[in-house]
């Protein structure tokens, strides 16, 4: 286990990150997700619908430093998500994921980071600390964190 934990943040911190809230109505792709979170050290809340990320946001006293949330999911999409949290939460960070074709089209019209499934794990985590870092929580169109233009 180790070593899993080394290759997906090498140099992981002890102390516990931000509180990112994980949005998917894939059970298996959540799972993962919030493990990698988890052995990244950040605080994680997870839900399988908006409406379920809604109730848990809600229900949280504390600061949700970030939404990490798929696209596309039935009753609610993640961009709505987002829309929805930022009214009572202003300074949330918004990154968005998708598995489809078209996924980051939804996102390009709010700036906010996209990442497109699947991704490896260390830069799922370094976009998440890109993004975190970023001071506009909505990153304008000439900012955009789309992981298909990295060529690192």
């Amino acid at each position: 286990m180790r070593s899993l934990k080394r290759e997906i943040v090498p140099d992981t911190p002890t102390v516990t990150l931000e509180t990112i809230l994980v949005v998917d109505d894939n059970a298996s792709v959540l799972k993962v997700v919030v493990e990698v979170l988890r052995q990244a050290r950040f605080q994680v809340l997870s839900a399988r619908d908006g409406a379920e990320a809604l109730e848990l946001a809600n229900k949280t006293e504390g600061r949700i430093d970030l939404l990490l949330s798929d696209v596309d999911m039935p009753l609610m999409s993640g961009p709505d998500l987002g829309l929805m949290l930022k009214k009572t939460r202003p300074d949330l960070h918004v990154m968005l994921m998708s598995g489809g074709e078209n996924g980051n089209l939804l996102v390009l019209n709010y700036g906010w980071a996209f990442i497109q499934k699947p991704f490896v794990s260390a830069k799922l985590v370094q976009m998440i600390v890109d993004v975190l870092g970023s001071p506009d929580r909505s990153q304008l169109g000439g900012q955009e964190f789309d992981s298909r233009k990295d060529t690192r």
